[in-house]
């Protein structure tokens, strides 16, 4: 892994991306890379993105619109070559059932509780570390 990660952070919402990078500061552990946010607004974007290549962890929001973060994660489990793991957002937690059925590697509700999803989302970047190690 690069010395940085990089995060995109997928939301029609910028106040829900504004609570992603709150939460996750500089670095959501002492032991994972700092983190560089990549914003994507729409389904599109975030496509065109993971086409690029270069990301770490997605961060999709369940609640989005039009599209919302759970089947666009489905759609990229089954799209996208060695897709990057994906941290979902949910609405309440009853919807993690939904998280599983997209094969989102973790899930977080909404709205983003920062130690909670600094944990998420530090445990997925360890992950991706030791399989690039």
């Amino acid at each position: 892994m690069q010395p940085t990660a990089t995060v995109l952070v997928y939301s029609d919402d910028s106040n829900t991306r504004e609570q992603v990078r709150l939460a996750t500061g500089r670095r959501p552990a002492p032991d994972v890379p700092v983190v560089e946010f990549l914003e994507c607004a729409t389904q599109a974007a975030v496509l065109k993105e993971l086409d690029r290549g270069g990301i770490d962890v997605c961060v999709l929001d369940g609640e989005a619109v039009p599209m919302g973060g759970m089947g666009l994660c489905r759609q990229i489990k089954d799209e996208v070559f060695d897709c990057p793991p994906v941290l979902l957002l949910i609405g309440r937690p009853q919807d993690a059932w939904l998280a599983t059925w997209s094969r989102a590697e973790s899930a977080v509700t909404l709205p983003v509780e920062p130690v909670e999803f600094a944990a998420a989302l530090a445990s997925l970047l360890r992950e991706k570390k030791a399989l690039n190690a």
